[in-house]
């Protein structure tokens, strides 16, 4: 098997492909549409056609390849049904099953960020989207975003996976790359020690600026990537 882990400098977003060489099929998570040539170039050189594109949830800082990949491949779009978006082949729900060439991917429901935001569970790893980073999580103060809610995701569903699970986050602004389940556990400032009501507590007073692309990216993204 391949994985591969790519970047966006100006949103500091990571995209994912995962890549079975034997069966000839991939998929990619969280496209950002300005790579979308780099994206393919990564995939023909795993020597791979692309089988499904999925999304984590409707992205309020970019937008999503999604369309454009799907526009030049054929390959199936995915997102959950949560985010009440269109222009996907395919709305997934909890513990649905995406399958490409000889492997799974289970979807994980994991609502706080956004109603619809997911997990994606492969092997030993966990894609986290904005559910989950490095020392933090995603913001929960707007796209009908609930700090409850998110609590409950991340502790009740993927703090109960095994510590040595991997976690690859849906962004990162450090520099860092990749974490695990029981670091976090251990570590995340928002997160370790915390009861359900401190950490709404915290997250009720981030005070952050709203995505610079905002306008732009969640009426493209809830179209799967149109403009």
């Amino acid at each position: 098997m391949i994985f591969r882990q790519l970047f966006d400098p100006e949103s500091s977003t990571y995209t994912y492909i995962v890549g079975d060489p034997d069966k000839g099929e991939s998929v990619i998570v969280d496209p950002v549409r300005e790579h979308v040539t780099r994206d393919l170039e990564v995939i023909g050189a795993m020597g791979t056609r692309l089988g499904w594109i999925l999304e984590t949830h409707v992205h309020a800082d970019h937008i999503t390849g999604a369309r454009a990949l799907r526009d030049r491949t054929g390959a199936r779009s995915a997102v959950s049904q949560h985010c009440g978006a269109t222009g996907f082949d395919r709305l997934m729900d909890d513990g649905d099953i995406v399958v490409f060439g000889n492997e799974l991917i289970r979807v994980i429901s994991t609502p706080g960020h956004t109603p619809g935001s997911s997990c994606f569970l492969w092997r030993d790893r966990l894609l986290t989207g904005d559910t989950l980073l490095i020392g933090g999580c995603g913001r929960t103060d707007f796209q009908n975003g609930s700090a409850a809610a998110l609590y409950d995701s991340i502790t009740r569903k993927l703090f109960t996976l095994p510590d040595d699970t991997l976690v690859y986050p849906g962004h990162d602004y450090k520099g860092r790359r990749v974490s695990t389940i029981g670091e976090e556990k251990a570590t995340n400032p928002r997160l370790a020690g915390k009861t359900r009501d401190e950490f709404i507590a915290i997250m009720e007073s981030l005070g952050l600026p709203e995505p610079r692309r905002m306008g732009v990216a969640v009426p493209a993204n809830l179209g799967g990537g149109t403009v």
